[in-house]
């Protein structure tokens, strides 16, 4: 599991001493060992630095793809959805206001006023 999380050469550290991006990682290589068939993410990169993020969620989409594991994520950082999401949902006042491809979703008139403030 560890080599799956790109984490072998941190094995002998405390989690406390590591990146937050490897500590998410920690947290979903634990998670994948119960052998689960859907994890759901909240803000997989929410307080990981700007220069980790995209080495962090490669890392989560190949090990989720290696260990054939569905993943729903809740993410706003845009950036993000637009390079690793394949389905994307909308939500605005607790119903889905658009859903579809993170291309099409994205520039729906509405999400893009609503949610995203353009």
């Amino acid at each position: 599991m560890l080599d799956l999380i790109s984490l072998r050469d941190r094995q002998h550290e405390l989690c406390i001493n590591l990146p937050e991006g490897q500590r998410k990682l920690l947290d979903v290589g634990m998670s994948l060992m119960l052998n689960p068939r859907l994890l759901i993410l909240d803000e997989p990169t929410s307080g990981v630095s700007t220069e980790e993020k995209h080495g962090v969620m490669e890392i989560l989409m190949r090990a989720l793809d290696e260990q054939r594991v569905t993943a729903i994520f809740v993410e706003h950082d845009v950036d993000i959805v637009k390079r690793y999401a394949t389905r994307v949902a909308a939500w605005i006042n607790g119903a889905i206001a658009a859903d579809g491809s993170p291309s099409s979703v994205l520039a729906d008139p509405t999400v893009k006023r609503e949610v995203l403030g353009i």
